[in-house]
């Protein structure tokens, strides 16, 4: 692992757990929400140079957090500059967001947040971007934001899709319109261009409306990693069930798998992994008098 990565930053008043330019790192665990987050980020298999993902699991209160992913752009160390300042960022904004109110409190913090990062990341002057996945947790609702085409993605224990982001991709769009299927998209000489990031001068923010989470129902934040790699239909019955850590585990060894090796009518695309996945507590039952 690289030596800027760090787990629960000292630097940090508020229990952050990141993951900053991680080589390799076994899935791991944290609380957060009312609940437990997996965490998983790994450089692609091709190449040396750092891992241009970045992640955080930032708790608020016993009951809310935000789960964040960033996949930086623009090739070695802009993309991890640009994917770590977002994060950090983001981390900052949560911070300072209120520890009381209603049920939009987060939303400002983590909206400036975004756009704190995006000036930030044009000021750089590099040429530097990221794409941004974030899930603001509150009192057992998720709210999703996202800039680019990193995925968001809400499944129930029987594989229903509850929620899922369309990306700010023109071929995401394609398929969204219908002029393209799924399988045809995966295998697209244009499925790496991205129409929306954060380091542009007309970034856009999709924010998504509220959702009550089920007790079953698992939320998923991934970099294209995984979606370039696994139809949604492998994701989905990899993480919908079972302990977590195992289905995390499952999950990250097949696109690992696709990626390692090319097998026909499969797609194959080589990057940077990172995964985030949390599930909600289950409520003790209590004993009868």
């Amino acid at each position: 692992m690289a030596g800027a990565a760090t787990l629960e930053d000292p630097s940090l008043s508020l229990p952050a757990h990141l993951l900053m330019q991680h080589e390799r790192t076994e899935p791991m665990s944290c609380a957060v929400a009312a609940g437990k987050a997996v965490l998983f980020s790994a450089r692609s298999p091709d190449k040396l140079t750092s891992n241009e993902d970045s992640a955080a699991v930032i708790p608020v209160d016993e009951t809310s957090g935000v789960l964040v992913v960033a996949d930086g752009l623009g090739g070695e160390r802009a993309g991890q500059d640009a994917s770590s300042l977002a994060v950090r960022t983001l981390v900052d904004a949560v911070r300072s967001a209120p520890q009381e109110g209603d049920v939009n409190r987060l939303r400002p913090a983590i909206l400036d947040g975004i756009e704190t990062a995006n000036r930030l990341i044009l000021e750089m002057g590099v040429g530097a971007a990221t794409t941004i996945a974030v899930v603001e947790i509150l009192d057992g609702h998720v709210r999703p934001y996202h800039v680019g085409d990193s995925m968001i993605l809400v499944v129930g224990g029987r594989g229903k899709v509850k929620l899922l982001t369309i990306s700010h991709a023109p071929v995401a769009m394609a398929v969204e319109a219908g002029l393209i299927d799924e399988v045809e998209a995966m295998h697209h000489d244009e499925r790496h261009l991205v129409s929306n990031v954060v380091g542009s001068t007309d970034m856009r923010i999709e924010i998504g409306t509220r959702l009550k989470l089920a007790p079953q129902d698992t939320v998923v934040l991934a970099s294209d990693g995984l979606t370039d790699n696994l139809h949604l239909n492998e994701i989905i019955e990899r993480i919908r069930k079972g302990k977590l850590m195992k289905s995390m585990d499952a999950l990250v060894a097949a696109a690992d798998e696709r990626m390692q090796t090319l097998q026909p009518g499969h797609p194959h695309k080589p990057d940077d992994l990172t995964v985030i996945a949390y599930r909600r507590s289950r409520a003790k039952r209590q004993s009868k008098a």
